[in-house]
């Protein structure tokens, strides 16, 4: 963080490849982002990701990450693909506690 914006964001893990490419979608979208616009934009990709009727709605904002909304019709790899989202949120909100999609 340089004040209130994300200067750089890289994540390290291993995973699914909806969980990896979830992760490198997200650090690419937040990069020089301030903290609120970074929060509008897990917002929006929560409902794309967990919403039945939000890819009539996907938001110009989303950009690359509306390819994510497939992941919609498979309920359980939905937590693949918001797990990094979560992280990225609880961090933004300065949470110690482990991050869990359960």
């Amino acid at each position: 963080m340089n004040g209130d914006r994300i200067e750089d964001v890289r994540f390290e893990g291993k995973g699914c490849a909806i969980s990896t490419a979830s992760a490198s979608l997200m650090t690419e979208a937040i990069k020089g982002r301030d903290r609120a616009s970074a929060g509008r934009l897990f917002d929006a990709v929560h409902t794309l990701l967990t919403q039945p009727d939000a890819g009539a709605a996907t938001s110009p904002d989303l950009g690359k990450l509306a390819a994510l909304s497939g992941v919609r019709e498979f309920p359980m790899r939905v937590k693949c693909a918001t797990l990094c989202w979560h992280t990225l949120n609880a961090a933004l909100e300065h949470q110690p506690a482990p991050v869990s999609t359960e």
